[in-house]
């Protein structure tokens, strides 16, 4: 059932009629204050937003079986944001919003090192296996990205970039949508894009 709903979801993607989904109000909407939260990681660390206030903070959904996810770190894209993110000073939080009862849940221990064996660099793995992180900021897919100022403000929601694919040769030649509104940021201008439309496979909340 889980590969058949998986199936689905990437063949509706691909003819843009299940999925992407629009940023609910309900959760975390641009120019609102981000949902504060506090979670453990995936070395069992306790992380809040709070602990972060005043830096720039990306949070972004994943998934250890997501094509569209394996799409950017195959190609490498998502780990040279990461990198770059970082070394800007940005805080980079990854999150596995994974029922424990889906065949893809990853308990810490693996789910750390799922993230090493693909490269990834953020400065964090969240594990929200409640999915009560996730439906805070009404996170529908993976990927979703969110974009918080220092001040704790929602300045991007939305797309990791511009073309939806489950293609990594095609990853390169997107254009990014996290990092044009990260250089926004960082310049000390308004995000000139600050909402798109999410795409990729439904977030596993449910088992």
């Amino acid at each position: 059932m889980r590969r058949r709903e998986s199936l689905l979801a990437v063949a509706g993607t691909l003819a843009g009629t299940l999925v992407p989904h629009a940023v609910s109000a309900a959760g975390a909407d641009v120019g609102q204050k981000a949902p504060p939260f506090e979670i453990l990681d995936a070395s069992n660390r306790k992380r809040s937003l709070s602990e972060f206030t005043g830096k720039i903070v990306v949070l972004e959904w994943t998934s250890s079986s997501c094509p569209f996810v394996r799409a950017q770190y195959v190609s490498g894209k998502m780990q040279e944001l990461q990198r770059w993110a970082v070394g800007q000073g940005v805080v980079w939080l990854s999150v596995l919003s994974t029922n424990p009862g889906r065949a893809d849940f990853l308990p810490p221990e693996k789910a750390a090192a799922f993230n090493q064996s693909r490269n990834a660099s953020p400065t964090a793995l969240l594990i929200d296996s409640t999915g009560q992180l996730g439906r805070a900021y009404d996170a529908r897919t993976t990927p979703h990205m969110f974009v918080i100022t220092g001040s704790g403000l929602v300045a991007y929601a939305g797309a990791i970039d511009s073309k939806a694919t489950v293609d990594e040769a095609v990853v390169p030649r997107s254009r990014n949508l996290v990092r044009a509104a990260l250089e926004d940021l960082l310049a000390g201008r308004k995000v000139a894009t600050p909402k798109t439309v999410p795409y990729g496979c439904l977030v596993g909340y449910e088992a």
